[in-house]
């Protein structure tokens, strides 16, 4: 299986472009779209999205991830294989979060070059041929170079700000629930936050933190926008 996780917009012509390719170098595996509305340009916001799906991502399997705002530039591009599962992308953070928090995680440089190569749109040409390339069991083809370690990253730790805002205007923040007790009041753009367990258990309008179903701070309110209520946005620490 292939699993997408961009920043290109779910609405917008990028996203089909990448699935042709796909479909043209690996016929038979499933692409299975996990977000491509990942924050704009925001690398520490995306790696720490990819990091809390990771561990629902099967192992055998390739996700391309690409959040790229430096595409073009002097940044490299990598595969990496985190806990038995294949991550490629840009060498810009992106991946570095997963990689820090799995038990193994070996480091590839991509050898492997496309006869045309667009400067804006590596994600099309090259990560999603290379990524077909390993979904279908073609490593060598792909001439991946074995590397010490990424050039950048982000480590393991936790964020304690917004990572990501859905529909519903809930806000989703980088830390791990499990870290963060019941009792804990959080601070978000001047309010103080309460606990509640489950939407139900707040008033409506209510704002309310829980662990959501990644295992993450989530800021919510019942049956509203907590990002109308708050005003808030990816990038917006959480205290």
């Amino acid at each position: 299986m292939i699993f997408l996780f961009t920043d290109f917009g779910a609405a917008d012509l990028y996203v089909g472009q990448v699935k042709a390719v796909l479909g043209a170098h690996a016929p038979r595996a499933p692409v299975i779209d996990l977000l491509h509305d990942a924050p704009p340009f925001n690398i520490k916001a995306g790696a720490h999205l990819l990091a809390a799906l990771a561990a629902r991502i099967p192992p055998g399997s390739v996700t391309l991830a690409v959040v790229d705002p430096g595409v073009g530039g002097p940044r490299g591009e990598v595969a990496v294989l985190a806990d038995g599962r294949w991550f490629v992308g840009p060498d810009n953070g992106l991946i570095s979060v997963t990689a820090a928090r799995a038990g193994r995680a070996d480091v590839h440089g991509i050898g492997w070059k496309p006869r045309s190569l667009s400067a804006s749109f590596h994600g099309r040409d090259l990560f999603a041929p290379v990524a077909a390339m390993l979904a279908g069991g073609r490593r060598r083809t792909a001439k991946l170079e074995k590397r010490a370690r990424l050039s950048v990253n982000l480590g393991p730790a936790d964020v304690d700000e917004i990572i990501y805002v859905d529909h519903y205007g809930n806000l989703m923040t980088g830390m791990r629930a499990a870290a963060v007790p019941p009792h804990r009041n959080l601070a978000l753009r001047g309010r103080r936050i309460a606990h509640a367990r489950v939407f139900a258990a707040a008033a409506p309008g209510q704002l309310f933190w829980y662990a959501n179903s990644l295992g993450l701070v989530e800021v919510a309110a019942n049956g509203a926008s907590a990002q109308r209520l708050l005003r808030a946005n990816p990038g917006d620490r959480v205290g």
